[in-house]
């Protein structure tokens, strides 16, 4: 996919695309037109100068820093093959009507589902995790299972506890083996949470209660020691030859729903910089704030909350239901992520492939960027860049990718040397 269709996935939304690459056209005297219009993190950008008036601008020209709205020179990322010290993929386990939240019985025991949430694990997990809380209350029972040991059994478990119950996770694989730390670790709330013909306004009302619990959480999680959850700018950087070109099919996604309207009070909205107010070599560019979760010191807090809170994790493997019957507890959740596939036989979850390229952190460096089919994330552990393949919908292929590693790395040490060359004053080279 091209850059705006993944600006969705990423749950950053498309009007920002769409309103630079319209302030883009603008500045260079052409009319072009929008191709979708998502709202970036639920609010609807303006293409327009803090006057009102379009901004005008032949040419980029470098940063002039003259306002707080103004960016100076950035420090650039080291992007080079040699600098990649790991390529994860994970699986995202996507379904059409969202996740399944829900309670089953199972023989004697009642199985309460928490799973297929496509690619808003980390950002929505304490909103489902709150939904799935109240399936395990119903049943009265004190001491609870919870299975899967990634970003919705560790909330699942954590909220169990805090409503008073005892709580031991069954887990096969512990962090950092999990598909949890796999993922790029940002706010997206809506990255395939749904298709659009499966956003029932039930479904809708529970994407938002979800989504806006979690926000809430999260907010009491900044400034924690090692700054598990914080918030990061990014920008959305035009590209003139996708601008030009006309979007690509999908390969085989299915179309998505505008969710992000419904949280639109939440968040900043995205910022179009003018020309002299921002170091990149094009007219124009979208500023974006967003929440980053740094995985490991996240989720090393959420373990060590679990174990000081009395939890206990147990490795064991399930690999039918039948196996569950024999834990000891009579509710247990089902974490299990894209592997309740196979666990519970569930064909309605379609795997989804995505690949990150991990590269040494830079502190220096706390900017994210996205351009033409490239997303950077600035985290602590490391520089994530993810870009999308377009046969990574329905793809359950694990096998990392080198080559595609390394062309990733290559669009971004490209487009730092055009930064660099305004930067510097000079006129950068066309891509």
């Amino acid at each position: 996919m091209r850059r705006r269709e993944f600006l969705t996935q990423t749950g950053l939304g498309l009007a920002a695309s769409s309103a630079v690459a319209t302030a883009v056209g603008a500045a260079n005297g052409t009319s072009a037109a929008p191709r979708a219009t998502p709202a970036a993190n639920g609010a609807a950008p303006t293409a327009t100068s803090p006057g009102g008036a379009a901004p005008v601008a032949s040419a980029a020209s470098p940063c002039l820093a003259t306002s707080p709205d103004s960016i100076g020179p950035l420090p650039l990322v080291r992007a080079r093959p040699d600098r990649i010290i790991a390529i994860t993929v994970c699986t995202r386990p996507f379904r059409a009507h969202g996740p399944r939240i829900e309670a089953e019985r199972l023989g004697r025991k009642t199985i309460v589902h928490n799973y297929g949430h496509g690619g808003t694990g980390w950002s929505l997990s304490w909103g489902s995790s709150t939904l799935a809380l109240r399936h395990v209350l119903a049943t009265r029972e004190r001491e609870i299972a919870v299975i899967g040991c990634g970003a919705l059994g560790l909330t699942s478990a954590l909220l169990a506890q805090r409503a008073g119950l005892k709580v031991r996770i069954y887990a096969k694989d512990r962090p950092p083996d999990v598909r949890s730390t796999f993922a790029t670790g940002n706010w997206s709330p809506n990255s395939r949470f749904c298709t659009a013909e499966g956003a029932t306004p039930e479904v809708a009302d529970r994407w938002e209660e979800m989504a806006r619990i979690s926000f809430r959480t999260y907010q009491f999680m900044l400034g924690l020691p090692g700054d598990p959850i914080e918030w990061r700018d990014g920008y959305t950087v035009p590209d003139d030859e996708e601008r030009a070109t006309p979007p690509p099919a999908h390969g085989g996604e299915p179309e998505y729903p505008d969710l992000e309207k419904r949280i639109r009070d939440l968040g900043p909205r995205m910022q179009i910089l003018e020309a002299g107010t921002h170091p990149f070599p094009t007219p124009v560019v979208g500023r974006y704030s967003n929440l980053i979760f740094n995985i490991s010191a996240y989720t090393h807090l959420l373990i060590a909350d679990f174990l000081a809170a009395g939890g206990a994790i147990e490795t064991r493997e399930f690999e039918k239901p039948g196996d569950i019957s024999k834990l000891r507890e009579k509710t247990i959740v089902n974490a299990t992520g894209y592997g309740a596939r196979a666990l519970f036989g569930d064909e309605s979850i379609t795997p989804v492939r995505g690949q990150i390229v991990r590269l040494i952190p830079q502190p220096e460096v706390t900017y994210g960027l996205t351009y033409r089919d490239l997303y950077m994330l600035s985290r602590r552990d490391a520089l994530i860049l993810q870009t999308q393949a377009a046969g990574d919908f329905g793809s359950a292929d694990i096998t990392p990718d080198p080559a595609a590693a390394e062309r990733t790395v290559q669009v971004l040490a490209d487009l730092n040397t055009r930064i660099a060359a305004n930067q510097a004053g000079t006129r950068p080279a066309p891509p």
